[in-house]
């Protein structure tokens, strides 16, 4: 993943875009692939850095960092860096296996036969310890969990390499190579050829121009995408806040309705008082009258 915050005269062999494009060298390519791989490759094919795979419209694309390979197997030799993410938002597994699909898928578009599918390694060259184990690499191939030492066959070999590994078990042009991509210190003849590289790369006007192109869109991309950020956020408080407005307006209704219910209930309280006040009047005076006594001055005669 690119760090696009970097202007390119900062770009180092670590970033994507200088890994990419230091890479376009073939003999380059393939002594960084022989000493990660520590074996020998053969003669690579044209190697196409930033390769993009989308196979719908609408699918999710994806750019392998350099993509290339011999007569029998196909290499994708990617940079990973966290640039200020978490390693588990990475999900290196599941990228690695949607690289693979995607990776598979190009070649069966081509050759149409499984069986003509070539071996593919996929190397993610991590500046952080991938998995926290403390090992230098992590080698993963299809294996049966019910048979020690029985793999699938199927040509699939999955790589992670630590290069923050500061052990002394692995070999020196190896450690080299990982000191290098963690410091940039030039300890041997390969690290001093892709310095030069890179040096050179920064002063080379199609590079910074691609890079600033790029760039320049990603980052609108990134200004749209905070804008849209923000502009949701603020929906989303004003949206709570109706919420908020709605739920007292309510809780309002509901108290005056209460009010007004109380209110009815003395009203109705009130006039069954004064119906029981006026019944008892009418009972009195009845009381005088039929008894010929005069009705007492102050007391009404409905």
């Amino acid at each position: 993943m690119i760090d696009w915050s970097k202007n390119f005269e900062d770009l180092t062999f670590r970033d994507d875009f200088m890994f990419g494009k230091t890479m376009e060298d073939k003999e380059l390519c393939r002594d960084v692939l022989e000493c990660l791989l520590q074996r020998p490759v053969g003669e690579l094919e044209d190697i196409t850095p930033q390769r993009e795979f989308r196979y719908t419209k609408d699918g999710k694309p994806i750019r392998l960092d350099i993509y290339t390979g011999d007569e029998v197997t196909v290499y994708d030799a990617e940079m990973q860096n966290l640039n200020n993410k978490t390693i588990k938002s990475l999900a290196l597994p599941k990228r690695m296996r949607f690289y693979q699909a995607s990776i598979d898928t190009d070649h069966l578009q081509k050759n149409q036969f499984y069986k003509s599918l070539p071996d593919s390694i996929i190397l993610f060259i991590c500046t952080f310890d991938p998995l926290g184990l403390g090992l230098s690499t992590y080698t993963f191939r299809e294996c049966c969990k019910e048979a020690d030492g029985v793999e699938l066959g199927d040509g699939t070999t999955k790589i992670l390499f630590n290069c923050t590994y500061k052990g002394k078990d692995i070999p020196e042009n190896l450690r080299s190579l990982y000191n290098y991509v963690e410091s940039g210190i030039i300890t041997d003849d390969l690290t001093h050829r892709i310095d030069t590289a890179v040096q050179t790369g920064r002063y080379r006007e199609q590079w910074r121009s691609e890079y600033m192109k790029e760039r320049a869109m990603i980052m609108d991309i990134l200004e749209e995408t905070e804008q849209a950020k923000a502009e949701t956020e603020q929906a989303r408080k004003e949206t709570e806040q109706a919420k908020q407005e709605t739920k007292q307006a309510k809780q309002e209704t509901k108290q005056a309705k209460q009010e007004t219910e109380a209110a009815n209930r003395r009203a109705d309280s009130e006039a069954q008082r004064a119906d029981s006040a006026e019944k008892d009047n009418k009972i009195f005076i009845k009381w005088f009258l039929d008894n010929n006594i005069p009705i007492p001055n102050g007391i009404n005669i409905i």
